[in-house]
């Protein structure tokens, strides 16, 4: 049996109630890491569609970290609230004895046209997406340094790469976790941190399987048709879209990259992007 790539680490998974943050974690235990798991699990932002997160969920993640024998800790937070990061860093610490992996994972997806947008409608994905995460490196990344060094890895967006109609508020923010990688990796890689992004594409989860992503899909944010034609036509949309034919692609598809950028196999990878999207990055121009 080979050795588990993970064995002795302590990673933080933010957004670790559901989707990219879930299998995640699992993947992570599977590989003989301790996870300690963060999600807001619960009301986010008035602007959103989609349903929250629930503490359930996040106790379902944990469920499946213990499962895959993995070590669990959880802490439920907003990660726009700083000082409420830093505690759950320094209660790993002091639980678990270091941390290793930070992967920043949490985010929220909504969409308005520019000509109808209210504030609320770009602070919230702004605050949560890239200040959340910017937090969550501000809160662990002296946790990395003390330890002599680790990972981080933060998730952007093919929509990172390429505008949005009517989402200029998740593009933004996603552009900027990849300024924001970048950045980070050339300040802290004297330390032995390592920082790179995770792209992925359409995800099978809450966040992209609700009305207003599929309307969004089909280029008609205004369309009331029935759901269930509106999820066909957006479906046969998406697949049309992709190289490889898939609408969306389940999170258990990203999760062996992140797996890989939080290992010593990527010692030597930092300030890059690494697309995971079913082939739809071929119709990104970088």
């Amino acid at each position: 049996m080979s050795a588990k790539r993970l064995a002795g680490k302590v990673a933080i998974v933010t957004g670790a109630a559901r989707g990219i943050g879930r299998a995640t974690a699992v993947a992570f235990a599977r590989e003989g890491a301790t996870v300690v798991g963060i999600d807001i699990a619960g009301p986010v932002s008035a602007t959103l569609e989609v349903t929250p997160a629930t503490v359930d969920d996040l106790n379902e993640t944990g469920r499946q970290v213990e499962a895959a024998g993995g070590r669990w800790g959880v802490r439920q937070l907003d990660q726009r609230d700083l000082p409420a990061l830093r505690e759950a860093a320094a209660w790993t610490e002091q639980t678990f004895g270091k941390i290793d992996i930070l992967f920043a994972n949490a985010g929220i997806q909504a969409f308005k046209p520019l000509l109808a947008m209210e504030d609320a409608d770009w602070h919230d994905q702004i605050d949560v997406n890239l200040t959340g995460t910017c937090n969550a490196i501000r809160a662990v990344a002296p946790h990395l340094v003390s330890n002599g060094g680790g990972r981080i890895i933060v998730t952007s967006s093919t929509q990172g790469r390429h505008g949005t109609k009517d989402g200029a508020a998740y593009s933004a923010s996603k552009w900027g976790i990849l300024g924001l990688m970048k950045s980070a990796a050339l300040e802290l890689g004297p330390h032995g941190i390592t920082v790179n992004a995770l792209i992925p594409g359409l995800i099978d989860t809450a966040l992209t399987r609700h009305r207003q992503r599929y309307a969004q899909a089909v280029n008609d944010l205004a369309n009331r048709q029935p759901l269930d034609e509106l999820e066909a036509e957006a479906r046969k949309t998406l697949r049309a879209k992709s190289p490889l034919g898939l609408p969306w692609l389940p999170p258990e598809a990203v999760a062996p990259v992140v797996v890989f950028l939080a290992s010593d196999d990527a010692a030597m990878v930092s300030g890059a992007a690494y697309d995971v999207t079913g082939g739809d990055s071929a119709n990104n121009t970088a």
